[in-house]
Parts: C-alpha cells; sequence; structure tokens
C-alpha cells in the first residue's frame, strides 16, 4: 500500500474528497474526517458544496451510531457526462460515461484514413460492444458502425470529430450544459498545451493539427486531447473505483505499447505530459531500428503490427489462417491471437513470444514505481488477453523487485477495446468535478 499523506485544506481538498467518495463510497463524513486528517468544519463545507453542485449526494441510508445516525454520501452518477473519441488507424470511437464511470453510449464509425484499407474496418478490428443504459434509464444507450467521410483532409477530418460528437450526444438526448467536455485521444506523443498530436503513427493527417481550439469553437464545449495509453490508466482507475492509496498502473497495447501510472490520485505525466513510453524501451541490443531513433524498442517486437508482420512470414501461417497482404494488422493480430488460443502451434508460439517481452516491460514498470496494481488495456489484448495476464503473472512472481514484500494485483481491461475511449471520457470527469487531480478543462474560443 502506498503511504498516507494528511492533506491541508486547499485547492486539492475537492479533489481529495471526490476521489475517496468516487472509491470508497457510500462513505460518512465522519469516516471522510478520519481518512483525510480534515477537519470536520472543513469537511462539512467541502460536502456542502459538492452537494450544491451536484457532484455528491446522499443516499438516504444511514448509519446507527451513539449520537446523531450518519448520512451516506455517494457521487451522483448523473451529476455530468464525459465524452471520449479514440482516433485510431481505421476507426474513430465515441463513448459517454456518466460520472461514476459507467457507459451510457458508444458508437463506432469508420475513420479519415480507413479509405486506405478496402472495404473500412473489418470484423475483429473495431468490433461493437453493447451502449449500456442512457440517462433517462430507458437503454438509450447505442451502438453504431458507419458513416462518416472517408478522407485524408484534416478539415474532413475536424468535422469528423465534431460530427460524431454531436450524432451521438443527441441521439442519447444529453442537454448541452449536462456534457463536461470532449477529449480526443490517440497515439502519442501530444502536444498538451496546444491541444494536438505531434506524430502519431499511422496517421499523419493528424499530426500538427490543432484539434481542442478547433473543436472547442464548433462545438462551444471545452475539448482536450491527450495519449490513448494516458486516457486507459485514468479510465481504468476511475471506473474500478480504484483507492487512491493503490500505487495504480495500466500497459495499454494498440498498434504500439505505452503505459501509466496513478500515484495519490493523479496520472504522473511527465514534464511534457509524455510519461510512460514503455514500448521504447530497448529489449533487444543491436535490434531493428525504431521510428524513435532507438534500437530494439518492445513494440518492435511485441506489439500486434510486428507480431503480424512475423507471421506473414512464416511460410503458409497467414494462408492458411486466410490473413491477406491487405488486411489491417489489428485485425490479422486478432485472427492470428484466435488461432492461438483454439491450439494453432505457430500462432500460439508467435503470441507467446510477444507476451515474454511485453512481461519483461511489466517488471520494468512494477520496479520503477513499485506498483501494486496493474492493467492490461487495449485492442491489443481483446482476444488474447488471458495469455498476456498469466504471463504476467509468472514473471512477476518470479521477478518482482518487491515480491517479497507484497504481491501485485494483475487484471485484464473488462472493456479493453474501447478501454482509451472509456478513459477519455474519465479525464474530462475527472478534470470537471476534481479539479487538481486532473487537466485543467477550460473552455476554448
Amino acid at each position: 500500500m502506498a503511504r498516507r499523506e494528511s492533506a491541508a485544506a486547499g485547492p486539492g481538498s475537492r479533489a481529495l474528497i471526490v476521489d475517496l467518495i468516487r472509491s470508497s463510497g457510500p462513505i460518512s463524513r465522519v469516516e471522510l474526517v478520519n481518512a483525510t486528517g480534515l477537519t470536520q468544519p472543513t469537511i462539512s463545507n467541502i460536502v456542502r458544496r459538492l452537494i450544491d453542485d451536484g457532484v455528491v449526494r446522499e443516499t438516504g441510508d444511514t448509519v446507527a451510531t451513539r449520537g446523531k445516525p450518519r448520512a451516506m454520501l455517494i457521487i451522483n452518477s448523473r451529476a455530468a457526462y464525459g465524452v471520449g473519441i479514440h482516433v485510431g488507424s481505421d476507426a474513430l470511437t465515441c463513448v459517454v460515461t456518466d460520472t461514476r464511470g459507467g457507459t451510457v453510449g458508444r458508437a463506432l464509425i469508420a475513420g479519415p484514413s480507413a479509405n486506405a484499407a478496402p472495404g473500412g474496418p473489418r470484423p475483429g478490428g473495431g468490433t461493437d460492444s453493447g451502449g449500456g443504459t442512457g440517462p433517462g434509464g430507458t437503454g438509450s444507450g447505442r451502438t453504431r458502425s458507419g458513416g462518416g467521410k472517408n478522407s485524408g483532409d484534416t478539415g474532413d477530418a475536424v468535422e469528423q470529430l465534431a460530427a460524431l460528437y454531436r450524432d451521438v450526444t443527441e441521439g442519447l438526448g444529453l442537454e448541452p450544459q449536462s456534457v463536461a467536455g470532449l477529449a480526443v485521444v490517440g497515439p502519442g506523443p501530444v502536444d498538451l498545451a496546444r491541444g494536438g498530436f505531434l506524430a502519431p503513427p499511422g496517421l499523419p493527417q493528424w499530426a500538427g493539427l490543432d484539434l481542442a481550439d478547433t473543436l472547442a469553437a464548433r462545438l462551444d464545449i471545452p475539448v482536450l486531447v491527450d495519449s490513448d495509453a494516458a486516457a486507459a490508466t485514468v479510465g481504468e482507475f476511475w471506473s474500478r473505483q480504484v483507492s487512491r492509496d493503490r500505487t495504480f498502473g495500466c500497459l495499454y497495447m494498440n498498434s504500439g505499447i505505452g503505459s501509466g501510472v496513478v500515484l495519490d490520485g493523479a496520472l504522473h505525466r511527465g514534464s511534457s505530459s509524455n510519461a510512460g513510453k514503455i514500448g521504447h524501451v530497448a529489449v533487444i541490443r543491436d535490434g531493428e531500428t525504431c521510428p524513435c531513433g532507438n534500437r530494439g524498442c518492445l513494440e518492435m517486437y511485441a506489439a500486434p503490427r510486428a507480431v503480424v508482420r512475423r507471421a506473414r512470414a512464416v511460410p503458409g501461417l497467414a494462408d492458411r489462417l486466410q490473413i491477406s497482404p491487405d488486411d489491417p494488422d489489428a485485425w490479422a493480430f486478432d485472427v492470428l491471437a484466435r488461432a492461438a488460443l483454439y491450439g494453432d502451434e505457430q500462432a500460439r508460439a508467435l503470441v507467446d513470444e510477444s507476451a515474454a517481452l511485453l512481461a519483461e516491460g511489466a517488471v520494468a514498470l512494477v520496479n520503477l514505481w513499485d506498483l501494486d496494481t496493474l492493467v492490461l488495456a487495449g485492442p491489443g489484448f481483446v482476444v488474447a488477453g488471458s495469455i498476456y495476464v498469466s504471463e504476467v503473472r509468472r514473471r512477476l512472481a518470479e521477478c518482482a523487485y518487491t515480491r517479497g514484500v507484497h504481491g501485485v494485483r494483475v487484471d485484464l481491461s473488462s472493456n479493453p477495446r474501447d478501454a482509451a475511449a472509456i478513459g477519455g471520457a474519465a479525464l474530462v470527469l475527472q478534470g470537471s468535478v476534481a479539479p487538481g487531480h486532473g487537466p485543467e478543462l477550460t473552455a476554448r474560443t
């Protein structure tokens, strides 16, 4: 367990209280006093403001004590809604979540670069999931596919993001004032201050585009841009109701490999908000040259596109699994992973090799941050997640530096394919209802 520090009353106190109610609720005011070290009047004032703002509500339940019964507090799930859009190489995924992290709507459409692959996203590369229950409690959450323009023009890309946001929020019947904001997440590196991607792999049309300012002006809402790995980390922390006492980490695998760490309830960002690039740690001495300039990087050997490349080089394997040269790597990897699970020895050997290398990255991440909780998230874990989780658990049990002091809990995301989009929504909500732990949310015009 991470050491707990008492927080002085100040700007961060609201974030602290929201985080404790989120992860521990229902919880009483007295329990908040004991957990934080803040005074009873301070807790009462903060809770009163949170109730007035609609972020927290009393459940109606009470705990009997010798004195006055204690009212229990929980996060109001309908206080605000966050919207996250994940920018993938061939698809855009939009997810809307409520304040407690529950998914209320989802849509998947072909992305601006999908015309590069015949027929757009292949089945398995962007499989839809259920939409959940909408804000009216009538099952208005939905899943959609298709639609949108398939153009590489950056203007069309921005318009497609704006149209997707409008389509999903209006389809769910959300009032504009109920939406805390929009987060657009994708492969890094990102320029968080400017609000855009620098050089997203496989998405050159998005590089240098001021997404945050442009979208905020079109939609009249706060917009932020962040990396998919950072978003997935916050999303898993938020929706799992993980305690801020945990030292929490996430390994994210899509076309590349990234990671994130949450310390004392806040994502560790680094000086430019590009921390956690575990995929660019060298694992093979004098290995293949990586676009980052390094040699032998983890994602050059363990990421789906690298595994698919080696699979296509195995005589007869691609033909036997009906993987064509034109198939997107994400779809081809799902086919390969499924074959590995069903006993294909050649496919299993390739996936096992990837899992072994990823586990080495997990050991490095755990040793650097002394993690006690690690979640694997991202489309790369949708089919063969069980193989990766088992290998990571095995390697940590053998090699984690602190294995004699504490164990490390390793889990698979409950929704690995949508983890980044869900995380984008969580970033927005954290910055809105718990300012001080999340990114600053300001409307841009």
